[in-house]
């Protein structure tokens, strides 16, 4: 039997989930998208100019049951062909019973200027979802809406970008799940129509940055990230970044959903990067939640030109 407390996780978690997946934004939510720009637009395949990994974790709202849990992977690299960068991309998100998993491959044309680069990306793979009804303890065992199928668990999925950037700029734009598809939630013994259907709603992204040398060992880096889905609030979430010494990065970030992010990260080597955020909450939720967090890690080598002198690349 739950107790009171735990029936009011479930309900907040139970209605976001009916709420993200019918109205909402569906995307995993980042704190750190500045480091983590190709799983917004696949445009940016190659940008770093070497061999690049990314893991992050998040874990968002501490203290509510059924909150959700992220982690994704993101690989991308330019080729010998300086016109051309590969991409690689794969998650897995949970909230409350649903599970979704998803991994995408990109495909990025680039075209050179003298100082800067016009870049044009395209990603295509899958997104499966399952709900894990195990996960709930009802009151009443055998409840029949608990005996819900998901039909359609694997959709096709592609995103579409455009990435301009120089060595202390960047600026973008991207359309992610461009097929809209859809899953299908039906009863465990459904009557004719007694379907439910969830659609992959297509969003929107423009983001855009700098980086302003304060003196020969401090920079500032500034950048925003704008996200639009129909049926939900436009949010904006804005950053401001300092490297020290190209070593330690300071920053924070607010999003308009009413919440402050607080961001650090080392330079543990030349080749691994290491970061962590806290958001906290300012909304209906602050009551219920210990705040987010997130963690990076990063990792990136040149390829092919392993003995050369790269300009700094903040981006």
């Amino acid at each position: 039997m739950f107790k009171l407390s735990d029936m009011k996780k479930v309900m907040i978690i139970l209605s976001l989930f009916i709420g993200t997946s019918a109205f909402a934004q569906q995307d995993i939510l980042y704190t750190q998208y500045m480091y983590n720009k190709l799983a917004l637009n696949p445009a940016y395949a190659g940008s770093q100019e070497i061999f690049a990994m990314d893991l992050l974790t998040r874990i968002q709202w501490v203290g509510i049951e059924g909150a959700p849990r992220s982690i994704s992977f993101t690989a991308h690299t330019p080729l010998r062909n300086p016109h051309i960068g590969l991409g690689l991309s794969a998650y897995r998100d949970q909230l409350g019973p649903s599970i979704e998993y998803g991994a995408m491959g990109t495909f990025a044309y680039r075209v050179i200027f003298p100082t800067t680069k016009l870049c044009f990306g395209i990603s295509a793979g899958f997104m499966h979802t399952d709900l894990d009804w195990a996960s709930l303890t009802p009151k009443t065992s055998g409840d029949f809406e608990l005996n819900s199928q998901v039909r359609n668990k694997v959709v096709p999925d592609a995103d579409f970008g455009i990435y301009y950037y120089g060595t202390k700029f960047y600026v973008g734009v991207s359309s992610k799940h461009l097929i809209q598809s859809q899953t299908m939630v039906a009863s465990s013994a459904p009557a004719e129509g007694e379907y439910n259907y969830t659609k992959l709603l297509r969003h929107f992204y423009g983001m855009a940055g700098g980086a302003f040398p304060l003196s020969e060992h401090l920079v500032f880096m500034p950048s925003i990230l704008c996200k639009y889905v129909a049926n939900s609030p436009f949010q904006t979430d804005l950053n401001v970044n300092f490297l020290i010494y190209d070593v330690l990065t300071l920053g924070a970030s607010f999003r308009t959903e009413k919440a402050l992010g607080l961001i650090v990260g080392v330079n543990i080597t030349k080749n691994l990067t290491f970061s962590y955020s806290y958001d906290i909450w300012f909304n209906e939720l602050q009551a219920y939640n210990k705040g987010s967090h997130e963690i990076r890690l990063g990792f990136g080598f040149d390829l092919f030109n392993k003995d050369r002198m790269l300009t700094p690349r903040y981006f």
